[in-house]
């Protein structure tokens, strides 16, 4: 069995030059999801304050969210396995462009709860499938490429997150929801020419259907932890940080949404160079470091007493995780002897339960020691990562 992160089949034709018409698509779909997730960031105190939530039902409708995009990544993955994953990236795409919209005109808890679940299934769908082109474009190219594509999803979080606050105190909230629909449009009908679309697999005329499982060696689980300490911190920026500038520091509406574009800026720069870091000094040496400076920031951040500190504390996390998840998933999509579709679902869905559903668990704590305690507490998770990191030494390309 070849590696899809090395060669191309005759199926997969190579890509030529540094940013083809494939890596232009992928990147597309990755900052039109971005978006998105930065997009929802300033809405949260709005949406907090219009349904009258606690901090322990925002957890709830958080759970949701994580629920729906749970019960979807398995769907996606199938439907990626048998129509491709240009398909499947489009389609989720353009079905999740209107939730935000959605959620927005949502007029009780009820329907609000019906939205988040359908905004978090079809961004975890889209995650999934663009992830897995994103793969394929690897192949094709002979290249790595993750990082970078991770690094458009963080710019479009900067986008969305920047403006958010700004736009909904200039358009109001059904005005900034609109215009943030019609852009995710406008994102995905310019990819739609130049989406890889090669990467679906052609079975050999007469060859049984080969049997797709969960694997028994207990290595891709083990990357799957580390995934899941690495993403825990940057759901907890996304969900919880505007809330704790305002609430915490008393920060206004649109200063509260710079928490999560400061963490966005410093992880989509340093994204953009995580190739050329983990060339230069290895997947397990850049995965070690990384994690020692994203906690340190979250340290910084948690114990600020005012809120350009906690800005300055988010931006030095985000420069740390910024390529945790790349070299995880590089090294997931390569393991020997496993097929990198079932690495990478096994990764996916461990790692994305905790960018998920440790928001959820979060917002209960923070209801009896406050999100600046839960900020400080977090850098434990350092420890589980670098006891791992070994592990990854797979995303090394020779």
């Amino acid at each position: 069995m070849t590696d899809s992160h090395s060669v191309s089949t005759p199926h997969e034709p190579a890509l030529k030059g540094f940013f083809p018409g494939g890596r232009i698509g992928v990147s597309l779909l990755f900052l039109a999801n971005g978006f998105c997730a930065g997009s929802w960031a300033p809405k949260i105190p709005a949406f907090v304050e219009r349904l009258g939530l606690s901090e322990s039902a925002l957890g709830v409708m958080i759970m949701l969210f994580g629920i729906g995009s749970l019960v979807m990544m398995p769907v996606a993955g199938a439907a990626v396995a048998k129509a491709g994953s240009r398909r499947v990236s489009l389609i989720t795409g353009f079905a999740l462009a209107p939730m935000l919209l959605l959620i927005t005109m949502a007029p009780e808890i009820i329907s609000a709860a019906v939205a988040m679940f359908l905004f978090g299934g079809f961004m975890g769908a889209m995650d999934v499938a663009m992830n897995a082109n994103a793969v394929a474009v690897e192949g094709a190219m002979r290249r790595a490429v993750m990082s970078s594509c991770h690094a458009f999803w963080s710019l479009g979080g900067l986008i969305g997150a920047a403006i958010g606050g700004a736009m909904i105190e200039a358009l109001g909230l059904y005005g900034h929801a609109i215009f943030l629909t019609v852009a995710v449009l406008i994102m995905l009908l310019a990819a739609i020419p130049t989406v890889y679309g090669q990467d679906r697999p052609h079975a050999e005329e007469g060859a049984p259907k080969e049997k797709l499982k969960l694997p028994l060696t207990p290595l891709p689980w083990l990357i799957g932890l580390i995934a899941l300490a690495s993403m825990i911190p940057e759901g907890a920026i996304l969900d919880w940080g505007a809330l704790y500038l305002k609430n915490d520091l008393s920060a206004s509406v649109a200063i509260s949404g710079f928490a999560y574009a400061a963490f966005s800026l410093t992880m989509a720069a340093m994204r953009f160079a995580g190739d050329l870091v983990r060339d230069r000094f290895g997947a397990v040496t850049t995965l070690r470091g990384s994690a020692a400076l994203g906690m340190v920031g979250l340290f910084i951040a948690g114990m600020a007493p005012d809120t350009m500190t906690a800005l300055i504390g988010f931006a030095i996390a985000g420069v740390g995780i910024s390529n945790m998840s790349p070299v995880i998933y590089s090294a997931a999509g390569s393991i020997p002897g496993i097929p990198s579709g079932i690495g990478l679902s096994v990764v996916t869905t461990l790692g994305y339960s905790g960018i998920l559903f440790a928001p959820s668990v979060i917002g209960f704590m923070a209801a009896h020691v406050g999100l600046g305690t839960v900020f400080m507490v977090m850098p434990l998770l350092a420890l589980l990562v670098l006891a791992l990191s070994h592990i990854v030494r797979h995303a090394d390309r020779t």
